[in-house]
């Protein structure tokens, strides 16, 4: 069981985690202009997310032992690794379960604190979609809206939508297992786990993931992190304002 991503240029690798619900095409805008300032980009598909896997074990721990075997199924060392919300538990673990192969770490607007589940409405919203009925994005967008109001929030759930053949919809995630297992994305990073090399914790300055109480936990598990805000966006904040976003990556990741 492999996971799917997209690599894009040439260069020190750097691999993107994306959060709950998303895929690697979520960072694809991203991913090319990084790949421009010469990284080879890994744009990784979680599992049971986008084109990866299906499987009923979902976790933490199985989510960094897939981006162990990912990097040593492409021989990679010495990466820049970035997550966003659970793609940042997800690289928090893994950088402190296996440091050796991470050179840097940025985590965007999620903290190593548990939190308590809030996606329920969105995945009662998915969950509603029958695609015996259902039979266009439109149709999709208009049930699904009984459930998510905020439409920003409703495009990027709908990006999951794919043709299975002409006329018929489906999801590419594995909404069942996600349901089942949604207490998982909020688990706390384990309380001896440390990251002693440069590390940035990036938080849209609209969203409530990263608190200012939050800095003292951030600094016992990476004590070399730096906390930035990014201006103008909240929980989404590369796809809110990505100009400051690359710039805060781009200059952390080169001048470091």
């Amino acid at each position: 069981m492999k996971l799917h991503s997209q690599i894009l240029g040439q260069g020190q690798p750097f691999i993107i985690l994306h959060g709950f619900l998303g895929m690697s095409d979520n960072w694809k805008t991203l991913g090319n202009k990084f790949a421009e300032a010469r990284f080879e980009m890994h744009l990784v598909d979680q599992r049971n997310h986008g084109r990866s896997f299906h499987d009923d074990d979902f976790s933490y721990e199985v989510l960094a032992e897939d981006l162990k075997t990912y990097c040593d199924d492409h021989n990679l060392e010495d990466i820049i690794l970035l997550g966003h919300s659970m793609g940042g538990k997800t690289a928090m673990l893994f950088s402190t379960e296996y440091p050796e192969l991470v050179s840097k770490l940025l985590v965007a607007d999620i903290s190593p604190r548990f939190y308590p589940i809030h996606h329920d409405a969105i995945l009662d919203g998915l969950s509603s979609l029958d695609f015996s009925e259902v039979k266009s994005r439109g149709a999709a967008d208009q049930q699904l809206s009984k459930y998510v109001q905020e439409q920003g929030t409703r495009m990027f759930l709908l990006k999951n939508l794919y043709w299975i053949e002409k006329g018929q919809l489906a999801l590419r995630i594995n909404l069942e297992v996600l349901k089942e297992n949604v207490s998982e994305v909020g688990e706390a990073l384990p309380i001896h786990s440390k990251f002693e090399k440069p590390t940035l914790f990036l938080r849209g300055d609209k969203s409530e993931y990263v608190m200012p109480t939050d800095e003292k936990l951030i600094k016992q598990h990476f004590p070399l992190a730096e906390i930035k805000t990014i201006s103008n966006a909240g929980h989404w904040l590369h796809a809110e304002n990505p100009t400051d976003f690359y710039d805060a990556v781009i200059n952390f990741i080169t001048l470091n």
